[in-house]
């Protein structure tokens, strides 16, 4: 088998790109064999576009739309091997739908009060698992690119992929040597919102964050790709259904309206494993694979 394979487990279309896009291009480019599993088709993502208008408000078609989106995506990325959990072809067929998400007074995202019962986040944690278990074992990845158990920003479905991760992580005969969350250092972040003053509106207010906005000392790894931010920017463009990419100021705004910038440097929360060199000036990991060649 290929010495180098990554597993990402995502809720969405776009959350790939969003959170791993650099590090997904820089891995793929330098003949790392990525695997990218997909949890639903984001059947309850809003819609940006005008000319989309008419995807609002039916899901089916809205997900067919942002599986084809998904698709260029990967092609720009250089992901050859795509699937949406469910398709064991060892057990029966399961397609998990987007459960949405209803924005609470703390501005996290939460889980809405009539969930669909195909909705993901309702879904049985072990079979769930199962399906994914299978992926697990039949690509043997050293690497697990995923959420915290946050979910990065509360988002049911995000919290969802991470508790099937781990589950199938447990259940799997293969043992995955590392397993990461994407993070944010929140230094970075607090800097950020310094520098936009009135334009960050009431984002970090209180000194609360998303729960991927973590203490620096909980930032085990940060991947340099700049190279690889031009394939990141590409397939956030293929994304726009629900990402306006802004090539001059170099960000990518979503449905709140916050442009955020999209940079070359990733980082990571280290959830299993140990930490190996190569360090970086921070003390942090500079590659997802040191320690399991």
């Amino acid at each position: 088998m290929p010495p180098r394979r990554m597993l990402l487990v995502h809720a969405h279309p776009d959350d790939e790109t969003i959170n791993n896009g650099a590090t997904i291009a820089a891995a793929a480019a330098s003949g790392v064999v990525v695997t990218l599993v997909t949890c639903t088709r984001g059947e309850l993502g809003e819609v940006l576009p005008a000319d989309l208008a008419h995807l609002k408000g039916d899901p089916d078609a809205l997900g067919a739309y942002r599986e084809g989106e998904l698709a260029a995506a990967m092609v720009r990325l250089g992901v050859t091997d795509h699937r949406f959990l469910g398709a064991d072809p060892a057990r029966p067929p399961v397609r998990y739908r987007d459960s949405g998400m209803v924005t609470l007074p703390s501005g996290q995202a939460g889980t809405p009060a009539d969930l669909d019962p195909r909705a993901f986040a309702a879904a049985d944690l072990d079979e769930a698992a199962a399906h994914l278990c299978a992926v697990i074992e039949e690509i043997r990845p050293q690497v697990v690119l995923t959420y915290d158990a946050g979910g990065g920003y509360g988002h049911p479905d995000h919290v969802m992929a991470h508790r099937v991760a781990m589950r199938a992580l447990d259940l799997a005969e293969w043992s995955v040597a590392k397993v990461y969350a994407s993070a944010i250092p929140r230094s970075l972040v607090q800097a950020y919102i310094e520098a936009m003053g009135e334009a960050a509106g009431g984002f970090g207010a209180n000194g609360e964050f998303p729960s991927m906005v973590m203490a620096d000392e909980d930032v085990t790894t940060a991947i340099q790709a700049e190279p690889a931010r031009e394939a990141k920017l590409a397939a956030l463009e293929c994304h726009r259904s629900q990402l306006v990419v802004d090539r001059a100021t170099g960000t990518a705004t979503q449905d709140d309206g916050f442009a955020q910038p999209v940079l070359g440097t990733e980082w990571y929360s280290l959830l299993r494993g140990t930490p190996a060199a190569p360090f970086d000036a921070d003390g942090r990991e500079r590659d997802l694979f040191s320690g399991t060649d």
